[in-house]
């Protein structure tokens, strides 16, 4: 699976969203209602974004 800006991930209870992608670094939005919106933003790496979502659910617009 290829990360992509935008993709909602579920894990658990809590939502991560792809804000911003780039070659090294994923900027994502931590949220507990992916539809209000509201969260806190995050910049990381790609490997510590990949571990994050480890068993993760990609969840998919309809």
């Amino acid at each position: 699976m290829r990360l992509q800006q935008g993709q909602i991930w579920k894990k658990g209870d809590d939502y991560y969203r792809i804000v911003e992608w780039s070659r090294m670094a994923i900027g994502y939005k931590a949220m507990k209602d992916p539809t209000t919106g509201e969260g806190t933003f995050h910049e990381v790496s790609k490997k510590e974004f990949c571990r994050l979502i480890k068993g993760a659910e990609l969840l998919i617009p309809d």
